[in-house]
């Protein structure tokens, strides 16, 4: 028997079949075009991103840092890296409400009707949120340096605080994913970020555990902020890390392989519902 076989014709493009892989990483970088654009084109965005973290450093290093005693550095070494965490958690207020509004204002659904990844949305909102705040963080040490910041890291010490750093920001950008599913509206969505600002206050970025009430302390040296920031604080500055380093990392790799299928599923739930 003659199998007839599909002919083209002269001058057809060639028929190119893309993986499923390819298409997972083109419609994610679409959204993160998108996202990124939106980002670029709202000043009030970027005017948090700079005015934030040096609001704070002066307040901290002006206003409050001579009231305040730490050991074996000065008080502006110690409180970059806590400063820099607490600048995560104003930036993620603007994925929380950004989430929200894409699940309110239509454009999920009208994903949904095209060969697009819905969830791809997501990524867009984690990378553009990972960019931001690594942003933030440099301009607040160049600030940091300007008015007395003076770490002795070694450049592998500098690599090590800039992946745990990484490994924080994205782990908290899920999490502010999953808040912004979850909020209804976008105040709402606005009310649960301050969560994420809030978090990093309780712990040890502003002043050493060693000067709090003992319920409260056992709190601080618990929780999952404090041994980011005392690992940073450690690389930077030259202050003992013990084992803070470990559970840091242990601590938001958990937190990152729980929130990422979390919020995966919470929104689909919300997408189709």
């Amino acid at each position: 028997m003659t199998q007839t076989l599909p002919v083209r014709s002269a001058g057809a493009p060639p028929v190119v079949r893309r993986s499923s892989l390819a298409l997972i990483v083109s419609d994610c970088r679409t959204l993160v075009r998108r996202s990124l654009t939106h980002t670029l084109r709202s000043p009030e965005q970027w005017i948090q991103t700079f005015s934030i973290p040096i609001a704070t450093l002066l307040i901290f290093r002006y206003l409050l840092g001579g009231a305040i005693m730490t050991d074996n550095q000065t008080y502006i070494n110690y409180v970059v890296a806590g400063l820099i965490a607490i600048s995560v958690g104003f930036n993620l207020t603007s994925t929380v409400i950004g989430v929200t509004d894409d699940l309110r204002n239509g454009i999920v659904e009208r994903f949904r009707s095209m060969p697009v990844l819905p969830w791809a949305v997501l990524v867009a909102h984690v990378v553009t949120a990972v960019l931001r705040n690594l942003t933030s963080a440099l301009v607040l040490i160049i600030a940091g340096l300007a008015v007395g910041f003076r770490p002795n890291a070694t450049p592998v010490e500098w690599l090590a605080a800039l992946g745990l750093l990484l490994l924080f920001v994205t782990a908290c950008s899920w999490v502010a994913v999953i808040l912004g599913v979850w909020a209804k509206t976008v105040e709402g969505g606005n009310g649960l970020g301050m969560i994420l600002v809030f978090v990093p206050y309780v712990s040890s970025a502003l002043v050493p555990t060693n000067t709090m009430p003992a319920g409260l302390r056992a709190v601080v040296e618990n929780q999952p902020v404090s041994p980011v920031v005392d690992t940073i604080r450690g690389l930077l500055a030259g202050s003992p890390i013990g084992n803070a380093g470990w559970l840091a990392v242990l601590w938001w790799s958990m937190i990152l392989l729980v929130s990422v299928p979390v919020a995966a599923r919470m929104f689909r739930r919300r997408a189709t519902g």
